[in-house]
């Protein structure tokens, strides 16, 4: 079964789960570092693939745009986007059939992160 990206407005609607909380009292918050690793790795992945599709890149920046009131929590999710667009760019220079089969599973998991935090967490 073959997912399909969530429209921008609905991952950051999802992700945005009212007031500013700060991270130690987060529960939601290894969620969304991992989803912010899996935002840099499709941004990766798909500008490597020429695959049009969400700009990953932006929908990051609404994420810390609603999530991250201070620097020290921003500089948490930037770094997780970080990682994961520099553990692929260490792995693929070219677009393989490995890189593809990697894309199509880390939508997958950014669409899952994205659904079951809305669930568990949203308001």
């Amino acid at each position: 079964m073959i997912r399909r990206a969530l429209p921008a407005f609905v991952l950051v609607a999802a992700l945005s789960v009212g007031q500013p909380v700060r991270a130690a009292e987060a529960p939601f918050e290894p969620s969304l570092l991992r989803l912010s690793e899996v935002l840099g790795s499709l941004h990766y992945l798909t500008t490597l693939c020429k695959e049009d599709g969400p700009q990953w890149r932006g929908l990051m920046e609404k994420l810390v745009s609603a999530e991250a009131p201070d620097e020290v929590r921003k500089a948490r999710f930037i770094a997780s986007f970080n990682r994961g667009y520099r553990s692929f760019a260490s792995v693929y220079t070219t677009c393989t059939a490995s890189a593809k089969t990697a894309l199509q599973r880390y939508r997958s998991e950014g669409q899952d992160l994205a659904n079951q935090t809305a669930a568990r967490f949203g308001n």
